[in-house]
């Protein structure tokens, strides 16, 4: 919007200070590189020690990278390998991968994982900020083009705090002189002058890096844990020094970062943001004793001004955009990333207290006694922790979709009877519905981090002498807390909700979970398999089985897996009307606490009872038959699965068309073949 533009061309940049406030930012807080040292001469380590760099297997931008790293040995080196590395994936078309590769290294780097150090260059961190700059910039036109995937704005995103910032005090030819003051004071030892002026100083200025906040955060620390120790101005002005180095990392709190943009936000942006931290105050001073209400009116608050913020992001960055704005946008995009974070917090608290209140059993019982309006606040949680999801741009369009569906169910309430059906089941199954789609929204997410993730990690850290136990928990930390369990995710907390709500509603249906689409009586050992093909079974199995499947599409036909399959329990929902459960007993179940309890009986053998009364799953006495089983698969040996777990098998083969029939196919291949042939035959 231009209006946002015009303020931001025309703000100064000073630095919001604020001397009383002292702590360790979380900046370094995640911090796992060398612990800082104070030293009073010129004697930075420059040898990179017990660093090993393996690039088997490697190719492409991930290689480039790896190469790369070898000769940027500090930090504004390996900056300008992130910038080189996404413009010549713009050429190339391989720009997800380049996002990827630049997100795992550059956390790598701001945690201390991948050091840097001193190459005897001198570069003033100007040329740290201008590199960033361009960064940003290029992240920037990415993120506003009409075909950037959402997986790719979801990259971006990790990519944008840990760059430096451009502001103008910082693209200066001689940026963050008060060190070098404070090296020269009259008021402290000279001991002292020249750890600060070897430690901090010349270092800050010849090869700035993150490990330059991590030694100054340790020096203040120092000077201030003997009150009277050191001067009253001495103290001060180190403060303010090190409150203008968070400001060069973007290593500020929310709130500070917050106050920065108050000189360009117009009225009503003003009004929001003085909205919001007065409930964040409120919030913060209250510790763990807030009501619901508070912090719904904190969330309410927070979705407020993070709507002004993304509104006024929404309009791209201008070609001829000053550096002045420029800079100042990527204050606003670090606080409409900052508020994202903090979403998660809010969505943790709102969780606990829903569950403090009575739980899933709760709400159900309210149900049941016509009580709807105890359900509004845990909607309205998981209302807007969706809409958070879609400022995020995660699929912005299903997020107010879903976001309109709860508010509907939540306005409408309970009615006596609907037609000839009972109010509050009617309602209890539309709200299911709506759940279910808010599931799968985030099982999406989830998936797309998993398959962005994991692999490049994973290689990447081998090739770069990341430590192992940091690469093997890196994709499980990002989906529930971010990168070493510092930055929160949103999604984490939204699935949490949305199973909270789904578990207190079918509580309400009584149904636990269970669905029945094919009741009957069956015994058989229980298989787990992930989905229903051919040669999902070894033929040679004996014995009737119940399969455990994870997933289907819903016109598979079991009889292709195995002709001893006598009932099937799907792990996850299916519509009534599939093909897939007219054959065999067939349930599905989607309640994980029920789905982990079937798990744990894999292998043995099992009675599966379903009826319109219910489901029951319990073990049964013909172990004989589970015996044989188990031995017949040991015998096979054809399955890639743990235990009896089966998910594939050796035998698996395609089928051409022609050759398809009823026993090796299934029915509708082998029509699809007699269809075929006789096309063929028409042809001739």
């Amino acid at each position: 919007m231009e209006e946002y533009r015009d303020r931001v061309e025309g703000v100064g940049h000073k630095p919001t200070v604020d001397a009383s406030e002292v702590g360790t930012s979380p900046f370094v807080g995640q911090w796992q590189g060398r612990a800082a040292s104070f030293i009073q001469s010129n004697e930075h380590h420059d040898r990179e020690v017990e660093r090993k760099w393996d690039t088997t297997g490697l190719k492409g931008l991930a290689l480039k990278l790896v190469e790369e790293d070898k000769n940027a040995r500090n930090w504004w080196r390996k900056l300008e390998v992130v910038r080189e590395l996404i413009h010549e994936s713009l050429e190339i078309g391989e720009l997800l991968e380049a996002l990827i590769c630049s997100a795992v290294y550059l956390k790598w780097v701001n945690t201390g994982q991948i050091p840097c150090f001193e190459d005897g260059g001198h570069h003033r961190p100007n040329k740290h900020a201008e590199i960033s700059r361009d960064i940003f910039c290029e992240l920037e036109k990415i993120t506003c083009r009409k075909d950037t995937s959402p997986q790719e704005l979801l990259v971006i995103r990790k990519i944008h705090p840990c760059l430096p910032s451009f502001k103008a005090e910082f693209t200066a030819p001689v940026p963050l002189t008060r060190i070098r003051d404070i090296a020269h004071r009259n008021d402290i030892s000279h001991d002292l002058k020249q750890e600060i002026k070897h430690t901090i100083q010349n270092k800050l200025h010849r090869n700035a890096g993150p490990e330059d906040l991590v030694s100054t955060e340790a020096m203040l620390a120092r000077i201030t844990k003997n009150p009277g120790e050191y001067s009253e101005a001495f103290i001060e002005q180190f403060k303010i020094f090190h409150q203008e180095l968070k400001d060069f990392f973007n290593a500020g709190s929310l709130t500070e970062q917050l106050e920065s943009l108050r000189e360009s936000l117009d009225e009503r942006g003003v009004s929001a943001l003085a909205a919001f931290l007065e409930c964040k105050k409120s919030l913060d001073a209250a510790a763990e004793s807030n009501s619901v209400l508070d912090l719904i009116k904190t969330m309410l608050s927070l979705s407020a001004l993070r709507q002004v913020i993304v509104k006024g992001l929404e309009s791209g960055l201008k070609n001829d955009a000053s550096d002045a704005a420029i800079a100042m946008r990527q204050k606003w995009r670090l606080c409409e990333i900052g508020l994202e974070d903090y979403t998660f917090f809010l969505l943790s608290r709102l969780h606990n207290t829903h569950e403090a209140m009575g739980g899933t059993n709760w709400l159900a019982d309210n149900l049941d006694t016509k009580k709807a309006s105890s359900w509004n606040n845990p909607l309205r949680s998981l209302i807007l922790g969706v809409h958070q999801l879609g400022l995020s741009g995660w699929k912005p369009g299903e997020c107010a979709a879903i976001g309109s569906e709860l508010t509907a169910w939540q306005e409408k309430g309970l009615l006596d009877k609907e037609g000839s059906e009972d109010g509050k089941r009617i309602w209890a199954l539309r709200l299911k519905a709506t759940l279910d789609r808010t599931r799968r929204l985030t099982e999406e997410y989830s998936d797309a981090l998993l398959q962005i993730f994991p692999k490049k990690v994973q290689m990447l850290g081998k090739a770069l002498g990341i430590p192992e136990n940091s690469v093997r928990t890196y994709a499980e930390a990002e989906i529930r807390a971010g990168y070493g369990n510092i930055i929160r995710r949103v999604i984490f907390q939204v699935s949490k909700l949305c199973t909270f709500l789904l578990k207190a509603v079918r509580t309400a249906l009584g149904s636990q979970g269970w669905d029945v689409l094919v009741p009957g009586s069956v015994s058989g050992t229980l298989v787990q398999v992930e989905t229903i093909v051919p040669g999902s079974l070894p033929s040679s199995l004996e014995g009737p089985v119940i399969l455990m499947v994870n997933k289907a599409e819903g016109d598979e036909e079991v009889t292709t897996a195995g002709s001893n399959i006598t009932g099937v329990i799907l792990l996850q929902e299916l519509p009534h009307l599939s093909h897939l459960g007219e054959k065999v007993v067939f349930v599905t179940c989607e309640d994980e606490e029920q789905v982990s309890d079937i798990q744990k009986h894999a292998g043995k053998y099992m009675r599966l009872e379903a009826s319109s009364s219910g489901v029951n799953l319990s073990p049964s006495s013909n172990d004989r038959d589970a015996v044989s089983f188990k031995k017949n698969l040991l015998r096979n040996g054809s399955s890639a699965a743990k235990g009896v777990a089966v998910k594939g098998n050796s035998s698996l083969r395609l089928i051409p068309l022609a050759e398809a029939d009823v026993l090796t196919s299934g029915a509708k291949a082998a029509a699809c073949s007699r269809l075929a042939s006789l096309a063929a035959a028409s042809n001739t």
